[in-house]
């Protein structure tokens, strides 16, 4: 398996951190690029495992941190700048997945091992909603996955008194459960989306899907209900939804993940992406 890591210049001043990964043999392999959500990063929990099993499949397998993510090249893993990951967006993350799609069409050596034809967006909890969108909306895409996928981003924000001091102050902090740090986000975020409304509305890109589009939820995910993943088959009956039994918003892992072996709920969501993908 060859497993390369590199660095990428976005539209946003700052780069993107891609590791890809593939079989070397003479067979040209369907191309899968994974989107991560809220508060994660490419390398969280067992995505790595992820990673190699959807590759030993026959997958290239590609993976990024988002540009604002919170990461740096240096310390890819957790939040060491907090600043960017205020500054963040859900435009600036689909300009990043532009540039990462961008990347693989024209990267020649990369495509003698790839099938561009065959090219599927996958994305996890807010990851979803993204890979969603553009999927709707580039042409290049044949395919879509998501894993545990929000199916609304306006309602994610703050509401009424909350919402009035984040607008005043200009920023409100989240506290991240797991390294405690208080993460912040700057009103721009909100703007933001009010600007761009109408391409960042998932029922708007759901109900547009023209492309194969599989839904994978756990029914006790507690921090997106599966009635999200209902609501995305229902606005487009052409998909194919899979709800797991027993399975949380990520799926049995945990960041980190010191297993050598996946969740066998993960185990679970490989295999139905091989399915999907015959």
């Amino acid at each position: 398996m060859i497993k390369k890591s590199i660095l990428i210049q976005g539209k946003h001043q700052k780069p993107i951190l891609i590791d890809y990964r593939y079989l070397d043999n003479a067979l040209q392999k369907p191309v899968i690029i994974f989107c991560h959500g809220y508060k994660g990063f490419k390398d969280w929990g067992a995505w790595n495992l992820m990673a190699n099993a959807l590759t030993e499949a026959g997958f290239c397998f590609i993976k990024f941190n988002f540009s604002y993510n919170g990461g740096t090249k240096e310390q890819p893993i957790d939040f060491p700048d907090l600043e960017a990951f205020g500054n963040n967006n859900y435009s600036i993350e689909l300009d990043d997945l532009d540039s990462v799609i961008n990347w693989v069409c024209l990267n020649i050596k990369l495509s003698s091992q790839t099938n561009l034809n065959n090219i599927t967006l996958l994305g996890h909890s807010r990851g979803g909603g993204i890979v969603t969108i553009k999927a709707e909306e580039d042409l290049r895409i044949t395919s879509v996955i998501t894993l545990a996928s929000v199916s609304d981003y306006k309602v994610r924000f703050p509401k009424d008194e909350a919402f009035e001091v984040w607008e005043k102050n200009g920023v409100y902090f989240v506290e991240n459960g797991r390294t405690k740090q208080q993460m912040p986000h700057y009103f721009r975020f909100y703007t933001d989306f009010v600007e761009n409304e109408n391409r960042l509305t998932i029922q708007r890109a759901v109900s547009n899907m023209k492309i194969p589009h599989l839904i994978i939820h756990g029914d006790e995910d507690a921090s997106v209900s599966v009635e999200e993943a209902k609501k995305l088959h229902k606005w487009n009956p052409n998909s194919r939804l899979e709800i797991i039994e027993g399975a949380n918003h990520v799926f049995g892992a945990s960041q980190p993940w010191t297993e050598n072996n996946l969740p066998k709920y993960l185990e679970k969501v490989i295999d139905i992406i091989k399915s999907f993908n015959q």
